[in-house]
């Protein structure tokens, strides 16, 4: 077994997880209502959680590519999301994306933690690890 791996695996699982947890946070306790653009990022989180334990429990360390794909996805678009709240031109000419826009921020911790950032955040540790975890198998064979 490759402890390397393993350890990478468990890390995306629980960066997944913690994520998911942190969107149900905000729109059942907090009762922030999920902008268009948010729902992307969730459709593209939440099955991680169930992708990435049941591989990390059956040590199926090829399941990374379909994480490495869905976190990249999901990351393009958080980079989207956060830039047209921060970025001024962006915010400007952004296209109204539902009842609830797009651009607007529930948090904004420290001038630049908004929830699309804390996505992007866990986006960014789940591809890195996936993309380590196929390196570390690669390596292994």
């Amino acid at each position: 077994m490759n402890k390397k791996a393993d350890s990478l695996l468990f890390l995306a699982w629980a960066s997944s997880l913690i994520a998911t947890m942190g969107s149900l946070y905000f729109s059942e306790i907090m009762k922030y209502e999920p902008c268009e653009l948010c729902w992307y990022q969730r459709i593209l989180m939440y099955p991680m959680v169930i992708l990435l334990g049941v591989a990390y429990a059956r040590k199926d360390f090829q399941a990374a590519l379909y994480s490495t794909i869905l976190s990249a996805i999901g990351l393009l678009i958080s980079i989207y999301h956060y830039s047209i709240q921060k970025i001024t031109f962006l915010t400007e000419s952004a296209p109204a994306c539902g009842r609830v826009p797009c651009t607007g921020e529930y948090i904004n911790l420290f001038g630049f933690v908004t929830i699309p950032f804390l996505a992007m955040t866990g986006f960014i540790i789940i591809f890195i690890s996936s993309i380590m975890v196929l390196k570390a198998i690669k390596e292994d064979k």
